[in-house]
């Protein structure tokens, strides 16, 4: 630039700020022109997927022409980072940090209207996050994470950790006590695998107490690979969380074990028996997710994890898509104090796998309930009762068959629903 003579003129630094701001008022024009060129149509198919699960979330509100532009506030609340639907948590009845109603609160605040709680081999939590979720006017879908192990027939002789999710109506599950039984299983064997962990690491020079470990868990509740990892911590051993997982307890890891988790095909069964709906969680973590969704598919399984809070992963979907499985996602959340994790309702579902999802759900729900209806015991009744679950009392229960809108040839809606 050739400097001015003139008094009047700007300094050569001013004229080149000026020029500077005027480039990036057009580069804005443009982006904001970009980015209304690119706002997404909002399909009559995501408009009617949005009726049903409003329907199904609110029953209690009448739907009318105006709460069409629901399907737009959907899309403006993903863009924001904040969802309706938070699939996948944990509290500290596992191996979370927060407690059931600190959970729900959190999730409140976020702008989470749906939570399921998934705390590892235990449903101990149910009651207290539906009780709580009452104070908020949100939903509850009862679940859990079910720690299994994966035989794979084609590499001989080599297992593999998996963890599958499972989500029931607000009734519970149907054959409860079949189900407490393999919970109960699992998480005894976490009290044994806990003390090998152990072995390993005092043989690593890092000795732990194990009473320490139990103290970190808290009353009744069976202590996993972080509770060791916050020993490690406190001891000095490492220095975060994060360290311990990955320098020591990771899968396969110098100070891993494993516990008495059961075969990953009957976990899936018995889900099915029991009236859940079955998820293959974070299968981005498996050394050979093709073989465990196809033994997993045989056995039943209905969806994998495919959303993340980083964005869909092509991959796994295109595997999803192979299989016929629906794909969901969650958050995973811990709330651990120190460590970068996706915080509830950071996971951005589509209208439409909400959609499938619940459409997928309900008539299992449903018969889920008349299974417990009719061959309820008291015994069975009393253990749904002291888990928190709503369990109706006696009489005849007044199911509601809503008519609901056929979506055509891409989507159908279920014709009869009882609204768990």
């Amino acid at each position: 630039m050739i400097p001015s003579d003139s008094p009047t003129d700007p300094p050569p630094e001013e004229e080149l700020i000026a020029e500077t701001n005027i480039k990036k008022k057009k580069t804005n024009k443009k982006k904001k022109k970009k980015r209304r060129r690119r706002r997404k149509v909002v399909t009559p198919e995501e408009i009617s997927a949005s009726r049903f699960v409003h329907a199904w979330a609110f029953p209690e509100k009448l739907w009318n022409d105006e709460d069409e532009e629901l399907a737009l506030k959907w899309e403006e609340r993903n863009k924001a980072g904040r969802i309706v639907f938070e699939l996948h948590s944990h509290s500290h009845c596992s191996d979370g940090f927060l407690s059931p109603s600190a959970l729900v609160e959190r999730a409140h605040s976020n702008g989470v209207r749906v939570l399921a709680l998934t705390d590892h081999d235990t449903m101990s939590g149910i009651g207290e996050a539906i009780e709580a979720a009452g104070k908020f006017g949100m939903k509850i879908i009862p679940g859990v994470e079910i720690s299994a192990s994966h035989f794979s027939k084609e590499e001989a002789h080599t297992t593999e950790p998996v963890h599958i999710l499972a989500y029931y109506g607000k009734w519970g599950p149907a054959k409860y006590s079949e189900l407490e039984r393999m919970l109960s299983s699992i998480r005894e064997g976490r009290y044994l695998r806990a003390k090998e962990m152990l072995s390993k690491l005092d043989n690593l020079k890092m000795p732990l107490k194990f009473e320490q470990i139990l103290k970190l868990a808290g009353t009744g509740v069976a202590p996993g690979r972080v509770h060791v990892a916050r020993a490690m911590v406190e001891a000095g051993y490492v220095e975060n969380l994060r360290q311990a997982f990955n320098r020591y307890l990771y899968d396969g890891g110098p100070a891993y074990a494993t516990g008495s988790e059961p075969d990953a095909e009957e976990v899936v069964k018995l889900i099915c028996r029991t009236g859940g709906v079955s998820v293959l969680a974070h299968p981005w973590a498996l050394k050979n997710p093709i073989s465990v969704v196809k033994s997993l598919k045989s056995a039943g399984l209905h969806a994998i994890e495919v959303h993340r809070s980083d964005g869909k992963l092509s991959g796994l979907s295109d595997l999803a898509d192979s299989y016929g499985l629906l794909k969901v996602g969650g958050s995973d959340f811990h709330g651990r104090k120190g460590c970068e994790e996706p915080d509830l309702g950071s996971v951005n579902l589509p209208i439409l796998a909400v959609y499938e999802f619940l459409n997928l759900a309900q008539p299992i729900w449903c018969n889920a309930l008349k299974d417990i209806l009719s061959t309820s015991s008291d015994n069975n009744n009393h253990d749904l009762k002291e888990n928190g679950f709503s369990f109706p009392g006696s009489g005849k229960l007044s199911f509601e068959f809503p008519e609901l809108e056929v979506l055509g040839t891409k989507l159908s809606f279920v014709t009869t629903s009882c609204n768990l």
